[in-house]
C-alpha cells in the first residue's frame, strides 16, 4: 500500500522566459544574491511539506550553476538545518554525488548529521551526470566506465565504515588505512568515529535499468529510486531489481524497497493543469536534453545509458502525460492513477512528487498543499 508522500526540489532560482522558445540555457547568469535565495526557497518548502504530512523531502546536491538551475552544494549541512525548522519531516540526499567526495569524509559527515537530527537524515548516493562538476572535483565523468568502477568502490567503503566497528579496504583507488605506523604500532584498521546511530538505509537513483547496477544495489542492499520515467521502463525496471534482489537471496514484493516519482501539476482540468506546466516542462528539457537525463521515449533511453546528448524538442509534455512520467489534471485523477499503480505495485509504500526545473516557489507551494488535501487522504 501507498503510506508514504515525499517530494523533491533541486534548489533553482524562479525564472522568466523559460521554454524552448525562451532564454537559452546558457545565456542565463544570476546574481549571488539571486543563487542563495533558491536556499531559502528549500526553507518554505520543507515547512510546507512538514505541516501537511509528507514523509520526506529530498534535496539533490549540485555544484557551480551559475543559470541558477540547481543551487543546494551540501545537502548534508542543510537537511541539519532543516531538522532545526521543521519537527517530523525526514530530509533525504537525493543524491550525493559520490565520486565529488572522499567515501569517508562523506561516511563522517552522514554519521554527525544523522545523530544530531535524531535520524531524520536519508542517505542516498549518486554518480553524478554534470561533467562540470564532477571532472572539476577530479573524478572521471568523461570515462564512464571510470566513474561507474570509482563509485562502486566508494560505496562498498561508505558501507564497511557504517556496518562494522573497524574495518579495512584495498582496491584500486583506495588502501585503507594507509599502512603506516601509529603511537608504536602498525596501523591495520580503521573506525569511522562516530558511526551512524540510527537508520543505515541507502538509496540510489535507478534510470537506465542496467542489470550491472541492479546487482550492485542487490548485492548491498540499496534501496531504489525511479523518477520521471516513461511507465513501460517503470514496470520493467520494477521487475529486473526484484529479480536481482532475488539472486542475492531476498524475497521483495514488486515494488518493495523503491520509491517512484513523478513530476506533476494539478489544476481543475488536464488542459489547465497542462497549460500551466508547459513552459517548466520545456526549460527542465532544455536542462536535462544535452546532459542525456530525458527518460520519456525508447530513444531518450538509449541515450541515457549511453550518456548522449539529447534534442530537446523531441520532448513534449504530451508525450509526458501519455507515459505517466508526468500527472496532469485534477485531484480526482491523479488519486485514480495512484490507485491503479498500488494495485499493480502491492510492495510499493513510496510515492514522490516534484516539479520542473523552473517552477516557481508559489507554484510549488500551491501544488504541494493541494496534492496533501485532494490527493493523500484517498490512502490514509
Amino acid at each position: 500500500m501507498i503510506t508514504k508522500f515525499d517530494s523533491s526540489y533541486v534548489g533553482t532560482v524562479d525564472m522568466e522566459n523559460l521554454g524552448y522558445l525562451g532564454t537559452p540555457i546558457n545565456d542565463r547568469w544570476y546574481s549571488n544574491e539571486q543563487l542563495a535565495g533558491a536556499l531559502h526557497k528549500a526553507v518554505a518548502y520543507a515547512k510546507k511539506m512538514d505541516g501537511l504530512g509528507y514523509d520526506t523531502f529530498w534535496m539533490a546536491e549540485h555544484h557551480f550553476q551559475h543559470e541558477g538551475y540547481e543551487c543546494i552544494p551540501n545537502v548534508l549541512m542543510y537537511a541539519v538545518h532543516l531538522a532545526h525548522l521543521t519537527r517530523r519531516l525526514r530530509l533525504g540526499c537525493g543524491f550525493n554525488v559520490t565520486p565529488m567526495w572522499h567515501p569517508l569524509r562523506l561516511a563522517e559527515d552522514f554519521a554527525v548529521a544523522d545523530i544530531l537530527t535524531g535520524g531524520r537524515v536519508t542517505f542516498g548516493v549518486g554518480r553524478g551526470y554534470h561533467t562540470r562538476e564532477v571532472e572539476t572535483f577530479g573524478a572521471p565523468m568523461l570515462d564512464a566506465e571510470a566513474n561507474r568502477e570509482l563509485f562502486e568502490e566508494q560505496v562498498e567503503v561508505i558501507l564497511k565504515s557504517f556496518r562494522e566497528e573497524s574495518f579495512s579496504h584495498q582496491g584500486k583507488h583506495y588502501t585503507l588505512p594507509p599502512p603506516v605506523p601509529y603511537r608504536g604500532y602498525d596501523l591495520r584498521e580503521i573506525t569511522l568515529v562516530p558511526r551512524p546511530v540510527h537508520s543505515l538505509e541507502v538509496w540510489q537513483p535507478i534510470v537506465s535499468g542496467s542489470a550491472r547496477s541492479l546487482d550492485f544495489m542487490a548485492r548491498h542492499g540499496i534501496k531504489g529510486v525511479i523518477s520521471a520515467t516513461a511507465e513501460q521502463f517503470v514496470e520493467q525496471w520494477f521487475r529486473d531489481y526484484q529479480a536481482a534482489a532475488r539472486r542475492h537471496g531476498r524475497e521483495l514484493a514488486l515494488g518493495e524497497d523503491l520509491i517512484l516519482g513523478f513530476r506533476m501539476s494539478i489544476d481543475d482540468s488536464q488542459e489547465r493543469a497542462m497549460e500551466r506546466a508547459r513552459p517548466y516542462f520545456e526549460e527542465h528539457a532544455k536542462v536535462m536534453g544535452p546532459l542525456g537525463m530525458l527518460r520519456y521515449s525508447e530513444e531518450q533511453m538509449k541515450a541515457v545509458a549511453s550518456r548522449q546528448a539529447q534534442a530537446p524538442s523531441g520532448a513534449t509534455l504530451e508525450k509526458g502525460v501519455a507515459n505517466r512520467s508526468w500527472l496532469c489534471g485534477p485531484s480526482r485523477d491523479i488519486v485514480a492513477y495512484l490507485k491503479d499503480v498500488e494495485a499493480k505495485y502491492p510492495g510499493l509504500d513510496h510515492v514522490m512528487m516534484a516539479w520542473a526545473i523552473g517552477t516557481p516557489r508559489e507554484m510549488m507551494l500551491e501544488g504541494l498543499t493541494r496534492f496533501a488535501r485532494e490527493v493523500m487522504p484517498a490512502f490514509a
